[in-house]
C-alpha cells in the first residue's frame, strides 16, 4: 500500500466519489494556481480591494499608492537581488528613466503619456542590456560599486541637462490622458497602481515559477554548479537584469505622472539605497516581501512625524531592530516561525 505524503495535496484519481468530471474540474482549478502560485496574487488583490474600506481620508489613498508604486520597483529589484543573487545599488536610475520619459515625451516630444511610458521601459531595456553585458561579468561588491556608478552617472546627466530635464528644479509632468480620460486624484492613482502592482506580482510569480525561474535560483547558489548543469549564466544574469529595469521604469514613470512633478531626486544614491532596504527588510526571494518592505518604509515615515526631530532616529532604530531579529527578512523569518509552530 503507498502512502501519501501528509503535505501532498489530493489528485482527482485519490476521489473517485466526485466521478471524472468532477475530478477534471479539480485539476482545472487547481492546475494554474499550482502551477503559476497564484494565491499570493489574489491574497494581493483582496487586500487592495479591500483597503479603502479603512481609509478616512484621502491622504491615506495617496499613501497607500506610494507603497504600491515602490512595491513594484522593489518586486523588480527583489527578482534580481533575492532570486539572481546579483547586487545593484543604481537601480533608482532606470526609475529616473521612466519618470523622465514621462515628462520629455509630451512637453518636447508631443508624444501621449501613455506612449512615453512605453517608450520609457523600451529605453530603459535598451540601457539595461547594453549597460549589463560588462558589468555583470562582476561579482560581489565589484559588481555593487559599478551600478552605483551607473546610478549616480544617470542622475548627474538628469541635473545637468537642464534644457531638457529642467535642473535641479525638475520639470512638471503632464496628466495621463486615456480615450480622453484624464488620469488625476489619489483614489483614481490608488486603483492604478494597485492594477499595476497586481500584474506585475503576477508576471514575478510567472517568472519564478517557469524555467527561467529556476535557472535564476541555480545561479543564486552557485554560478559554477550552475553553468555544469548546462544553464547560460551570462544571459540568464543579462536578462533578469534587463526584466527588473522594465519593473523600475514603469514605477518611476508612474511615480512621476502620481505627482505632477519629476526631480533628479528620483534617480539618486538614496533611492537606490531605499529600494535595496526595502527588499532586505521585506525579505529576499519573497515578492510578498517587497510589499512588506515598501510598506514599512513608506508607511513608517509618515506614522514617526509625530515624533518630530526623534523621526530619523526612531527609524533607524525600527530598521536595525527588524534586521537583528528578523534576519532573513519579515516576510520569510514570519513564515519560517509559522512553519516551525505547525511542526
Amino acid at each position: 500500500m503507498s502512502v501519501r505524503p501528509l503535505n501532498e495535496r489530493p489528485l482527482a484519481k485519490d476521489m473517485p466519489a466526485l466521478g471524472d468530471r468532477a475530478g477534471s474540474a479539480w485539476r482545472t482549478i487547481l492546475g494554474p494556481l499550482e502551477r503559476y502560485r497564484l494565491t499570493p496574487v489574489i491574497i494581493i488583490a483582496v487586500l487592495i480591494a479591500l483597503a479603502p474600506l479603512l481609509f478616512p481620508s484621502a491622504y491615506y489613498y495617496r499613501v497607500a499608492a506610494l507603497v504600491y508604486i515602490f512595491a513594484l520597483a522593489a518586486i523588480g529589484l527583489n527578482l534580481l537581488m533575492g532570486y539572481a543573487g546579483q547586487v545593484s545599488l543604481g537601480h533608482a536610475g532606470f526609475m529616473g528613466i521612466g519618470a523622465y520619459a514621462v515628462a520629455i515625451g509630451p512637453v518636447h516630444l508631443g508624444v501621449p503619456g501613455w506612449l512615453s511610458l512605453l517608450a520609457g521601459a523600451a529605453i530603459s531595456a535598451i540601457v539595461a542590456f547594453v549597460v549589463g553585458r560588462p558589468i555583470l561579468r562582476l561579482k560581489g561588491h565589484y559588481l555593487a560599486v559599478a551600478t552605483l556608478g551607473f546610478g549616480l552617472l544617470l542622475a548627474i546627466v538628469f541635473t545637468n541637462e537642464a534644457e531638457w530635464t529642467g535642473g535641479p528644479d525638475g520639470m512638471s509632468v503632464p496628466r495621463l490622458v486615456l480615450f480622453g480620460w484624464s488620469v488625476r486624484g489619489s483614489q483614481t492613482w490608488y486603483w492604478v497602481s494597485g492594477v499595476c502592482l497586481v500584474l506585475g506580482a503576477a508576471l514575478a510569480f510567472n517568472l519564478i515559477a517557469s524555467p527561467a525561474g529556476r535557472a535564476m535560483r541555480a545561479i543564486h547558489d552557485s554560478e559554477t554548479a550552475a553553468s555544469v548543469l548546462g544553464i547560460d549564466v551570462a544571459r540568464t544574469k543579462l536578462m533578469i537584469f534587463v526584466i527588473s529595469a522594465i519593473y523600475a521604469s514603469v514605477a518611476g514613470s508612474c511615480l512621476a505622472l502620481f505627482n505632477g512633478h519629476i526631480t533628479p531626486d528620483a534617480a539618486d544614491f538614496l533611492t537606490s539605497i531605499e529600494l535595496v532596504a526595502m527588499v532586505v527588510l521585506g525579505g529576499m526571494g519573497s515578492i510578498v516581501g517587497s510589499l512588506v518592505g515598501a510598506s514599512v518604509l513608506v508607511v513608517l515615515p509618515q506614522v514617526l512625524t509625530v515624533l518630530h526631530d526623534y523621526e530619523h532616529m526612531v527609524l533607524g532604530l525600527v530598521i536595525m531592530g527588524v534586521m537583528i531579529y528578523l534576519r532573513s527578512g519579515i516576510v520569510p523569518s514570519i513564515a519560517m516561525a509559522f512553519r516551525g509552530w505547525r511542526r
